[in-house]
């Protein structure tokens, strides 16, 4: 595999790039062309579909991008919402002291205090990797990007660094509004922006990024439980525990809850979790894991945090699609707190402040493991072998040739498939050349247009995956692609 030239595909057919480019471009912003902004929208789509379909009390929102200074202040991020850094004294880089020191010594040391990755580095002696030079102490740099408000009597703001809070924000009032039942899920798609040190691995680390999160509010007597458990109790979930991060093991939902002490309830999102990569989006199995983070790794709110992984080789290794996070009563209790405003509940004839457990998914970081995961060669041509659910489009029209009623035939065909599908026309180079186009940006079924097609109302539909072709009525067009696309 080669990633200089998934790399080049991506920016070249219309993914993903730099953002201002031509003044030299932005570090930690990009722009998605036509192709990563359909396959972005179908990845939400697919996880709204799947998530919010967990529960019919499950429900999306969209608050502001923009929050009181007050908010933040209430859940931490104004006192908490740091990184390490180190600065070279001879070059001037900078980089987050902890993943200096997980490249060096191969190791994770998120959580530890500064003074702590200070004695490490200058007992390993690391140097800067980009000019040898001495490394200074490690400091802190705040994450937030603040926005003041108003025009003359300016109010203290912030964009937000997450979307959750606008979910603990809205929790009461949609409560009341969806009838007073739990569990209550709020999903929220959309921007976030972190001031991040140096993002130097494209679209996994950036300083402005899209999550899909679900924060679902129940109560907390019943997390030993679930009501749908028997329906997963024997799947099995494959884990890296913080107890034995040298081996990986496979448990059933069963058998983790028995091993790790972990809820009912929690343990039946991480199998959501997994079967979403594994059967929705067919991730190959050896490449994925669960990865625990200890208490000194976990952020201070949150009493389990399990990650789930993917192997990248932009990476080197493995990198963080999703968390899976039991925030418990935190989030309600600091806001109530601040606020003055209960958000205490009455369910089920009892009073108390719901808890939380959190899906948090990076959307960029998700659509750029789909790119390189699914990249393979064929012949020496590049295939972008991307699950049928989340191709930019789901086919191509082309016309064999652009003369003798060919192109208004493709045409008229185009514009009624595109009425139901997300559908490309191309009528430019040789037929070859644009099945090679099509196969590279990952469309799975080309629709060709020959002589014969004006004489019995046949098509060709080839196969991105098997190359296979075959003839089809036009009328039964629409059906035959339907019925391809839901086989996934």
């Amino acid at each position: 595999m080669s990633l200089d030239k998934i790399n080049s595909i991506i920016k070249r057919r219309g993914f993903i790039w730099k953002s201002c480019e031509q003044y030299g471009g932005l570090s930690g912003f990009y722009d998605y062309g036509h192709l990563g902004t359909l396959m972005k929208r179908k990845f939400e789509d697919i996880w709204r579909n799947f998530f919010l379909g967990l529960n019919p009390n499950f429900f999306e929102i969209s608050p502001s991008l923009i929050m009181k200074e007050e908010v933040f202040k209430a859940s931490g991020h104004l006192d908490h919402f740091t990184d390490p850094i180190v600065k070279c004294s001879k070059c001037d880089f900078v980089e987050r002291a902890d993943q200096i020191l997980e490249k060096q010594l191969k190791e994770k040391f998120e959580g530890m205090s500064k003074e702590e990755m200070t004695e490490l580095i200058k007992k390993h002696e690391i140097k800067c990797p980009k000019c040898g030079g001495a490394l200074t102490d490690v400091s802190e740099l705040e994450l937030m990007f603040p926005v003041d408000v108003g025009a003359y009597d300016k109010i203290r703001a912030y964009l937000r660094p997450e979307t959750a809070q606008g979910s603990y924000l809205n929790f009461s009032q949609e409560f009341n509004a969806l009838r007073k039942k739990l569990p209550l899920g709020l999903a929220v798609i959309g921007k976030a922006f972190r001031n991040e040190i140096s993002p130097r691995q494209g679209v996994y680390r950036t300083r402005e990024f899209t999550q899909a999160e679900l924060q679902i509010f129940f109560d907390p007597e019943k997390v030993e439980e679930h009501s749908n458990w028997d329906d997963i109790k024997d799947y099995k979930l494959r884990l890296l525990p913080a107890s034995s991060r040298d081996k990986l093991t496979e448990l059933s939902c069963e058998e983790t809850i028995e091993k790790f002490d972990l809820p009912k309830f929690y343990v039946y999102y991480m199998a959501q979790i997994q079967r979403f990569y594994l059967e929705v989006l067919n991730y190959p199995r050896e490449k994925i894991r669960f990865f625990e983070l200890n208490q000194e790794e976990r952020a201070f709110y949150n009493k389990l945090h399990w990650d789930f992984e993917v192997r990248l080789e932009a990476l080197e290794g493995f990198g963080e699609l999703c968390g899976i996070h039991y925030r418990t009563d935190y989030d309600l209790k600091a806001h109530e707190k601040l606020s003055g405003e209960k958000q205490e509940v009455f369910f089920e004839e009892k009073k108390f402040i719901p808890h939380v457990v959190e899906l948090a998914f990076g959307i960029d970081r998700n659509v750029y493991a789909l790119l390189e995961l699914f990249y393979t060669e064929r012949e020496d041509k590049s295939i972008l072998a991307l699950p049928l659910k989340v191709a930019p489009f789901d086919c191509a029209v082309l016309p064999l040739v652009k003369k003798e009623g060919l192109p208004e035939k493709a045409n008229e065909i185009y514009q009624e498939l595109r009425k139901q599908f997300t559908c490309f026309y191309d009528n430019t180079g040789s037929i070859g050349r644009r099945y090679a186009r099509q196969d590279e940006i990952g469309t799975p079924l080309c629709i060709t247009i020959d002589f014969d097609t004006l004489k019995d109302n046949t098509v060709t539909v080839r196969n991105r995956d098997s190359t296979e072709q075959v003839r089809v009525k036009i009328n039964e067009l629409k059906v035959k692609i339907e019925e391809f696309l839901n086989e996934a």
